[in-house]
């Protein structure tokens, strides 16, 4: 049986996934479903889920109906079509936090709404964090700690949240665990928006340790240099490895003494140069 649309974040997959279920009970094409949503061409769904066009918002209400979605549902596909049409992390913010209130007023739940709210702020990676290495603490005491300053509330309410989406468990002591040491957002594109504006805050989070730490609490460096596409490739995956590795070592610990962030940062701090010496090539 096919999955709720609320249950995607691809218009595409969803479009194919009921594709393939009319197939699979009748002779359904197409052509005819080409037809049914009124597309002069009889191969343009079958291209939009190649990914080799895309719906257009006139497009998605039309779709949407010959798949006989309504309401909500019908809301929805189109919200997600907006989604991937949207052009900026603003634009995309906003499509899917009315894809979250529309699901929420239905009391339905979207895959990867959680991970997109634990990622939406510092705040809860750092409490998520507190909560299990200082065991029997209040939320004014974790509160206090933190850095940036937050409030008893701000804990509380990220406390809450960790335990209702599963990110915390409490023992029957009432002390904290993770139900997972590290997290991945697998295929959940939604999320990489939240992820943005996480990284956003931790950068200026970096500027004022730059400032304001002695040299002793924090360490920066960086190297400029030049690379092809083949060596921008290599560097990307020794840091993917490196990463592993930072995860593997601090692992290990059984009582941290304080929650640090480490950045990577890695990009382009000129225009690419074959591009611009192709374009000298072509004046002369």
């Amino acid at each position: 049986m096919m999955k709720t649309v609320t249950e995607y974040k691809d218009y595409r997959q969803y479009i194919l996934d009921y594709y393939s279920e009319r197939k699979r009970s009748s002779a359904f094409t197409w052509r005819e479903f080409a037809r049914l949503a009124g597309f002069a061409s009889g191969s343009y769904l079958k291209l939009v889920c190649d990914g080799k066009t895309r719906l257009r918002e006139e497009g998605a209400k039309k779709t949407a109906s010959a798949m006989g979605l309504l309401g909500f549902e019908y809301d929805y596909f189109v919200l997600m079509v907006r989604y991937e049409s949207a052009k900026t992390d603003r634009e995309k913010k906003k499509c899917f936090e009315e894809m979250q209130a529309l699901s929420a007023a239905h009391h339905v739940k979207i895959l990867g709404s959680d991970l997109y709210t634990f990622y939406e702020t510092w705040k809860h990676s750092v409490v998520r964090e507190l909560a299990v290495a200082m065991p029997g603490a209040k939320p004014n005491e974790i509160a206090k700690v933190c850095r940036p300053a937050i409030s008893a509330a701000d804990v509380s309410d990220s406390l809450r949240f960790l335990l209702k989406s599963g990110l915390l468990e409490r023992d029957i002591k009432g002390n904290y665990h993770q139900t997972n040491r590290s997290l991945s957002t697998g295929r959940l594109n939604v999320v990489v928006v939240a992820i943005h504006s996480l990284l956003r805050q931790m950068g200026e989070f970096a500027l004022e340790a730059l400032d304001k730490l002695p040299i002793s609490e924090r360490h920066f460096s960086g190297i400029t240099m030049a690379v092809t596409a083949e060596s921008y490739a290599k560097v990307v995956e020794e840091i993917a490895k490196f990463r592993e590795k930072i995860v593997s070592i601090v692992a290990a610990e059984n009582n941290p003494e304080k929650i640090c962030r480490l950045n990577f940062q890695f990009f382009p701090l000129t225009e690419n140069l074959n591009k611009g010496l192709e374009g000298l090539k072509k004046e002369e």
